[in-house]
């Protein structure tokens, strides 16, 4: 499946770069690193053979465009990627996963303990991108969202159950609480005015 991540930040300052009609001298800034970023991913992508209809740049300014050329394909889902990830940060680390469907079985276990559905680990990391792209084609790179405020609920309901289901359902939890409660005693703590960081932002390639 690839390499997953948890990172936190404002996604309305990078939805704002997306569809600003005028941008801020603050905004093209950013936007310059974006693009450079995006020419990296290029570059990685060409150095393993791999070789895309749209380039991730090409994709990049079609989104900003409006004009979104093919209805399959990853660069979108990159492009996106780098400009989300310019407004995000306090990476978490939530290691390699084989196959999605393994979190389909954790949260089959912890609904059966509890758990929520709309707090369950699939709901939350395969959500998918906060705006409409291509379909990636593949099973990555993908992306999910989820609110900072409602971390603390998501550690709380699992939590209640961690000692009800078996040690490899537990262990994959316990990756993801650990996360989310860094993230929720971050949200509580801040004043009401500084709680920018309203998203978490989760990817995997």
């Amino acid at each position: 499946m690839g390499h997953l991540v948890m990172s936190t930040g404002n996604m309305r300052s990078a939805m704002r770069l997306l569809t600003a009609v005028e941008r801020t001298p603050e905004q093209e800034r950013c936007l310059g690193y974006v693009r450079a970023e995006c020419a990296r991913k290029d570059e990685r992508l060409q150095s393993r053979g791999i070789e895309l209809e749209v380039s991730v740049a090409r994709a990049l300014e079609q989104l900003l465009d409006g004009e979104v050329s093919g209805q399959e394909g990853p660069e979108w889902t990159y492009a996106l990627h780098a400009l989300i990830a310019a407004h995000f940060s306090d990476t978490h680390d939530l290691g390699d996963w084989a196959r999605q469907s393994w979190f389909s079985t954790v949260d089959e276990e912890l609904s059966a303990a509890g758990v929520p559905s709309h707090l369950s680990i699939s709901e939350i990391v395969l959500s998918g991108p906060p705006v409409s792209v291509p379909f990636p084609g593949d099973t990555t790179p993908w992306m999910g969202t989820f609110p900072t405020a409602a971390a603390a609920a998501f550690v709380a309901a699992h939590e209640a159950v961690l000692d009800l289901v078996e040690p490899e359902v537990r262990e994959t939890a316990e990756y993801f609480v650990k996360a989310m409660r860094f993230e929720a005693e971050e949200w509580e703590a801040a004043e009401e005015g500084d709680r920018v960081n309203d998203t978490l932002f989760f990817w995997c390639s």
